[in-house]
């Protein structure tokens, strides 16, 4: 299933100032390209970027990954860690690089912070370790046209900061109404822009339009496996932070998702209990 975007929405996008990927993703998309890629040259590319490498750093020695032996250098995680599982994160942390930095976005970046990190969890509770690096880059993505549109509309402060009052899907809701587009597609065009996976832009994409697709077959399983570990994140993400309006949204598509993983209730509740306990410090 592709992107649906109409012509008014065409229009609209094309104003918003969606941020380019910056050279260190460039660097590592040449030379991933190459027949023997260079290890040396990739990790120096991700070195050079002191904010970026210093993140990736933080992440991958972060809670979410449970690594038993500290990671101390860029050339030594993508030594140990192989670079398909750092390219990934090192998209996510040069993601909130290229926006704007406002003091409005802070506890937005938080909470990015902490889906993001359930997403890696909610992966490896599942049983897709390889998937992990990549759930983190959606868990931290998926909202990633919030910032877009802060840019583009400052009067958009204003219903951002009621946003887990009136939950997610009915903010979506307002910002079609209001500006003929939402935060999940300019995610999604983001995304695309920054090549992601076409399954996690799905993912993106669908976050909030999600009820019924897990019982049709518009999505490939891997989409909806991403759109899945998605939306536990969010729950567990959101409970945590003592929020109720995402209650609705995961009600919706509860039946879905344990018929999609085929789980009981039980089951899904031991993944959530997981989840939540891998985000609380030791």
């Amino acid at each position: 299933m592709s992107l649906s975007i109409t012509a008014a929405e065409k229009a609209i996008l094309a104003d918003l100032s969606i941020p380019p990927r910056p050279q260190v993703l460039l660097t590592i998309t040449q030379e991933t390209k190459k027949a023997e890629p260079n290890v040396a040259v990739i990790a120096e590319a991700i070195a050079s970027d002191v904010g970026i490498s210093g993140a990736v750093l933080q992440v991958v020695n972060s809670a979410a990954f449970r690594r038993l032996n500290e990671i101390k250098s860029i050339h030594q995680a993508v030594m140990t860690l192989g670079i398909n599982r750092v390219f990934p994160i090192v998209k996510a942390v040069a993601l909130k690089s290229a926006m704007p930095a406002s003091k409005v976005l802070d506890a937005f970046w938080l909470e990015a912070n902490l889906l993001a990190g359930c997403a890696a969890a909610t992966a490896e509770e599942l049983g897709y370790e390889s998937a992990k690096d990549n759930a983190y880059m959606l868990g931290l993505f998926h909202q990633a046209g919030v910032p877009a549109l802060l840019q583009a509309f400052p009067e958009y402060e204003k219903q951002l900061a009621e946003a887990n009052n009136m939950g997610w899907a009915a903010l979506a809701e307002y910002e079609r109404r209001e500006y003929g587009t939402s935060h999940a597609t300019v995610a999604a065009l983001i995304a695309q822009q920054w090549s992601l996976p076409k399954v996690m832009v799905e993912a993106i994409y669908y976050q909030h339009d999600s009820a019924g697709l897990f019982q049709g077959e518009e999505l490939s399983a891997s989409s909806l496996l991403m759109l899945a570990i998605l939306k536990i994140a969010r729950i567990v993400a959101y409970r945590k932070l003592g929020v109720s309006s995402e209650e609705e949204a995961w009600q919706d598509n509860y039946d879905g998702l344990l018929n999609f993983l085929n789980y009981e209730d039980q089951q899904l509740e031991d993944v959530l209990n997981a989840v939540a306990e891998a985000q609380s410090p030791a």
